[in-house]
This record gives C-alpha cells, structure tokens and sequence, in this order.
C-alpha cells in the first residue's frame, strides 16, 4: 500500500503527517525520537481494510517544518489532530481513538489519554517513554536551572564526559549505558538536536496516577510490548505501571531490542492492535 503525505498548516508552521488504508477505525500513531511518521508504514498492509491510520511527524522531527519556538503543547497538537481528521475525506468516528506510541511517541499517546479520555478506545503502547518519572530529564527540561545546565552541557560537553569516563572506570555507570550516550552526544549536531527536541517536547508529562485512574473508570484495553534486551526502555517499568490496573493492561514480551517497529515484530504489533 502506498504512502500517503499530506501537510496542514498550523500558526506559521507546516505539521507532514501519513495516511494509510480507509477502515472503519481510526488508528493514531507516534515516533520514537529521531524517527518519523514513516516508521509505521508497514501496519498499512494488514490494518489497512480495518483501520484509517494516521502518523503524524513530530516538531522537529521528520517533515514537520516547526516555527513555534522550543514551546509545544498537548493542546496544540489536539488541534492539529482535529484540523486533519477534518481534511480527511473518509473518516470513521473521530471521537473513538486507537493510540499507539512507540519510545518517545509513548509519552505523547498517554498524554493525549489524560487530556482527552472520552476520545480513547485503546492504548497501545511499545517500549514507551513515559511509564517511569526520570529524573534527568525532568531536571532538564523541567526547571529553569536545569535547563541552563542542559543547554551548556551540550554546546559544551567536556565536563560531562569527564564525570562520565569517570564514572565508567569505577563501575558506577553500566557499559552498556556508557557507550551509546558517548557515541550519542559526540557529534554537536546530535547534541543540539538532543536539546532541541527535549525543550519543545517539556510539556508532554503523563501523569500515571491520573492515567491509571482513567483506565479504571473507562475499562480501556492496553497493551504494552517490550523487547526482552532492550537496554534503552526496559520491561520493568510497565510491570510497575501495570500494578493496580491488570485487568485491562497487558504486557508483552518479545526476544527483541528496543526497535521493535520492524517487519520480523509485525505479527505482534497487529495482533495487540486488533485484539
């Protein structure tokens, strides 16, 4: 099935999103960080008769040509999800949303849930960001101090390195961990990005309480699937999130990474995605 792009205008910026297939359910999908709406053009095959899925390129991110300043917001992007449900010739119900995010696009699905949960139908989630408070983030992007600190961090990395290298040599910092922020922040066209993106993105903070108190009330399906040796976004954290709320939330666990938006993965993304 082709890719379908198409661009909306919003204030003075240009969001790119994809459409895909023309079913009778409306399938909203968000990108890992770094990616692009283009990442689920394989669920267009075997979803495409069922569901109309549309993926959006995040500020930033893709397409997106974004013009708002490193300020974007939960109810921006309700709007811009209701200005192209409105340009969409065949639409069903745009009250009854499946949300799917992958990595960074989990955060941004259970954001969508807390601020509209009479939209939502379903939630699925792989190797989500957001089910776990993590401090360095919100040091960075949460406090004025913070990100300060973050901004001459990565337009000056040297002292961060050091502590890091440090830290590696005593065993206090996981190999594993060591070696992707290195190859990660080495480059300073990465490093900007890097504060970039997570300055504009601040304001897509699930709160899990909340969110959990909304899976109760409204009985709402969700599925969460994990890559077993995935070192970024690891399985426990929604074993915790799912406490409380079993009888709705489901996990699953694949022998994967953390890419998990892959051609060998399909059958268990459609398989949570329809069940």
């Amino acid at each position: 099935m082709a890719l379908s792009g198409d661009v909306i205008s919003f204030r003075s910026s240009r969001l790119h999103y994809h459409r895909w297939g023309r079913g009778g359910k409306l399938l909203l999908c968000f990108h890992g960080y770094g990616e692009s709406a283009e990442t689920f053009s394989l669920l267009a095959e075997p979803l495409g008769d069922e569901y109309t899925i549309v993926a959006i390129d995040m500020p930033l991110h893709g397409k997106t040509e974004w013009n708002e300043g490193l300020d974007f917001t939960v109810d921006q992007l309700l709007v811009i999800i209701d200005t192209i449900l409105t340009g969409i010739d065949v639409i069903p119900d745009p009250r009854s949303w499946h949300l799917m995010g992958y990595s960074m696009g989990g955060r941004i699905a259970l954001s969508l849930l807390e601020a509209a949960p009479e939209k939502v139908e379903k939630l699925i989630l792989a190797a989500p960001d957001g089910l776990r408070l993590n401090p360095w983030y919100w040091l960075a992007t949460q406090t004025r101090p913070g990100r300060l600190l973050f901004w001459y961090t990565m337009y000056h990395p040297g002292w961060f390195l050091f502590m890091l290298k440090t830290g590696n040599k005593l065993k206090l910092v996981n190999p594993s961990v060591y070696k992707f922020v290195v190859n990660f922040i080495g480059r300073h066209e990465v490093r900007r990005e890097l504060y970039t993106r997570w300055t504009t993105l601040r304001h897509f903070r699930p709160h899990l309480n909340k969110i959990k108190t909304i899976i109760r009330t409204r009985q709402l399906p969700v599925r969460i699937l994990y890559g077993k040796y995935d070192r970024i976004i690891r399985e426990q954290r929604g074993r915790q999130f799912q406490k409380g709320i079993e009888p709705w939330c489901r996990l699953t666990i694949l022998s994967a990474g953390h890419q998990l938006l892959q051609v060998n993965h399909l059958p268990a993304l459609v398989s949570l995605i329809k069940e």
